[in-house]
């Protein structure tokens, strides 16, 4: 009887144990499924962060233009028109000039081969020249003693230089809009006006031309701005602008400059 009662005993105990036990491990398993659970869905309900937004790259190119030879404030049309443009937009700009002073469109065109500029022209949303007016002018020689001859196959040569730095641009960045800033004319209060006059014009009308082949290129006008006030609108030297007539040029890119 004693041992009857011993072994109920002890199966009872047994059954307790193994009663406790599997609460006990349900309890668990209940927990990590809860916590699963919970993790599951606040991962559902994290949105995505923000993309980054890097903002606008702007490549400059070109000659003293675009390095701001002549501006009393040191800007150029290039610190100008970024003030502009910072006006226009709550993106970011970044800027990287590569202006050169005296650069002709041969040295450009041997510039924008080099694997330095090549990168930053990859990654450039907008691309901004100035060059041509060292081809033509020649520190004014040109002009002094015209030669229709000597213009034509100067215009020429230009035209072919920058024939090939719109090809190199343009497989390197095919969605990159350029902005290539004509000439004015410093000469046209001195004598022979009206032909210095039609030179600079044809020369910016086949520059036009030029560009008209190649899509999201902008040919900016700048004859019309120094045409009537030339003297006020030129730094000491009478070739470059000073601080006036660079802003006139970063005004009007900055009007045809759109995002």
């Amino acid at each position: 009887m004693k041992k009857t009662y011993v072994s109920i005993i002890s199966f009872l105990s047994i059954g307790a144990f193994l009663v406790m036990l599997f609460g006990f491990l349900w309890t668990i398993q209940n927990q990590l499924v809860k916590k699963e659970t919970t993790v599951r869905e606040q991962t559902q309900v994290v949105e995505e962060p923000e993309k980054r937004n890097e903002g606008k790259i702007i490549v400059a190119l070109g000659d003293s233009l675009t390095r701001g030879t002549g501006d009393e404030e040191g800007k150029g049309y290039i610190g100008y028109l970024i003030e502009e443009l910072e006006e226009k937009t709550d993106e970011k700009l970044t800027l990287h000039n590569y202006g050169v002073k005296g650069y002709r469109s041969e040295q450009l065109l041997s510039q924008v081969k080099g694997e330095t500029i090549q990168n930053q022209i990859k990654n450039a949303d907008v691309i901004l020249m100035t060059i041509g007016g060292n081809d033509l002018f020649q520190g004014g020689q040109t002009l002094v003693s015209p030669d229709k001859e000597a213009i034509a196959l100067i215009k020429e040569q230009y035209l072919n230089n920058l024939k090939e730095t719109m090809d190199i641009i343009k497989s390197t960045n095919q969605d990159a809009i350029i902005y290539l800033v004509g000439l004015y004319n410093p000469f046209i209060d001195l004598d022979d006006a009206a032909m210095t006059t039609k030179v600079v014009r044809d020369w910016n009308y086949s520059t036009n031309q030029l560009l008209d082949q190649y899509s999201n290129s902008v040919f900016v006008p700048t004859f019309d701005l120094f045409q009537l006030k030339v003297n006020d609108y030129l730094f000491s030297d009478k070739f470059h602008p000073n601080s006036k007539g660079y802003r006139l040029i970063a005004e009007r890119a900055a009007s045809l400059i759109t995002w």
